[in-house]
């Protein structure tokens, strides 16, 4: 299948936000990881990331990252772009203490207050995106 970036991040973030209002907090928190990642990726490819014209995935593996890593590869996109110059991601990395492969951990690990932590910096990628649809660069 196509990978649709903005697609993704709008699904993904709309069923965070249900699992999270039924404190469901390891799966709201996974997909507040996964809204904000294909959300910088949309901004990304905006912003010159390669994309493979039959797939739609990133060209460059070092692309091929999740929402902890992306943070900071969206910045080397971004700087330096005119169209960019306002789209910085607040400090510090909302995802440093996500991880994709906290999907395999036990629920118990999880809490709102973690949840809550990723899903602000998953409302400020989306806040990014509805700028760039606003201003007409998505």
């Amino acid at each position: 299948m196509q990978a649709d970036f903005l697609d993704a991040h709008e699904r993904h973030w709309n069923d965070a936000e249900c699992l999270f209002q039924a404190q469901r907090w390891a799966n709201a928190d996974h997909l507040y990881g996964m809204a904000a990642e294909c959300g910088l990726k949309r901004l990304m490819m905006r912003f010159g990331m390669a994309i493979n014209p039959v797939t739609g995935s990133p060209t460059d593996n070092k692309d091929w990252k999740h929402a902890n890593t992306i943070w900071a590869r969206f910045e080397s996109y971004r700087s330096g772009k005119v169209e960019g110059a306002d789209y910085g991601l607040p400090a510090p990395n909302a995802f440093d203490n996500w991880d994709v492969s906290d999907r395999y951990a036990h629920q118990s690990n999880f809490d709102q207050t973690r949840a809550q932590g990723h899903q602000a910096g998953a409302q400020a990628v989306r806040r990014l995106i509805a700028k760039a649809q606003r201003e007409g660069l998505l």
